[in-house]
């Protein structure tokens, strides 16, 4: 019998969901437009997908994951900010985001920076509260922090982005694109997973097989991210498609073709799902999401 991805994921969302709206302050805080901007693009939905795959670790590894879920919504944030910074006029200039106008177009774009700056901020509130997560040993959430800060900062998605903006109208050059992608969107996929089985206290072996399963599911996550700015349905995805090839941006179907781009896609799925083949029935929904990452269309 497959594994019910579907239910599973309407599940944990509901769940990472709830619990952000409850760690974020309501917007009567003084002063209210930066919580409002806050809310309004945190809670305007999403796949939720590195919670849930910090959730998703956490339970493959024997933990509890509801005892992650700081660290699960923290992630979001982080991820939340990045989406607000990549939109401003000085990135991608995009006016649409999970099928909203985008936080500058609302709000402004000094307070959109602000909004990406407080979610940023406070994701590290949440991961640093004592009375957050109290049975987990603090060992283990300061390693988890410092693995996520790393992956967030300039050896990870910041970085990445950075050589994603110099690289636009380069030649294309496979090294850079992947130096690009593994960076500004595996990092955090990977530190996601990572994340989820440290602070249950996985063993070193196990934590090792879901890095090598996150660096394999990041990578595939941004091809077919690739691919669906190439040929996704606007509507589905919630923004804007076309844009990659209107600014020159380094993909993988410019460099190789979308034929060639799955491909590669396929593969690095049969290597995330060979990384855990020695885990048991509670990597399932690992395997499932693995999968779902290539099949996508939204």
């Amino acid at each position: 019998m497959d594994f019910p991805l579907s239910d599973y994921l309407k599940d944990r969302k509901a769940l990472v969901d709830a619990a952000l709206d409850e760690a974020l302050p309501g917007e009567a805080n003084y002063p209210p437009v930066i919580f409002q901007a806050v809310r309004y693009s945190l809670l305007a939905g999403g796949k939720r997908l590195r919670p849930i795959l910090c959730l998703a670790a956490a339970e493959a590894v024997g933990g509890d994951y509801r005892a992650v879920l700081p660290v699960a919504c923290a992630l979001e944030m982080i991820h939340t900010y990045s989406l607000i910074h990549d939109d401003l006029p000085a990135m991608d200039d995009d006016d649409l985001r999970r099928g909203r106008p985008t936080s500058h177009k609302v709000f402004g774009e000094a307070v959109a920076i602000l909004a990406g700056d407080a979610l940023l901020t406070e994701a590290f509130a949440q991961m640093s509260a004592a009375d957050r997560m109290p049975r987990i040993p603090p060992d283990r959430i300061l390693r988890a922090v410092h693995d996520i800060a790393r992956a967030a900062g300039f050896w990870g998605m910041v970085g990445g982005q950075v050589m994603d903006i110099q690289s636009e109208t380069a030649a294309a050059d496979e090294e850079t694109l992947l130096y690009i992608h593994t960076r500004k969107t595996g990092a955090m996929i990977g530190a996601s997973v990572r994340a989820g089985a440290i602070l249950v206290g996985a063993q070193t072996g196990e934590i090792e097989a879901l890095a090598a399963y996150g660096r394999h599911v990041g990578l595939a996550f941004q091809i077919a991210d690739d691919i669906l700015n190439v040929e996704g349905d606007r509507m589905a995805l919630g923004k804007g498609t076309g844009s990659d090839a209107v600014r020159g941006k380094l993909t993988f179907p410019q460099l190789m073709g979308l034929d060639a781009s799955r491909i590669r896609m396929v593969d690095l799925i049969a290597r995330a799902l060979e990384a855990i083949r020695g885990f048991g029935p509670n990597a399932e929904p690992l395997r499932a999401i693995a999968r779902y990452v290539a099949e996508r269309k939204m």
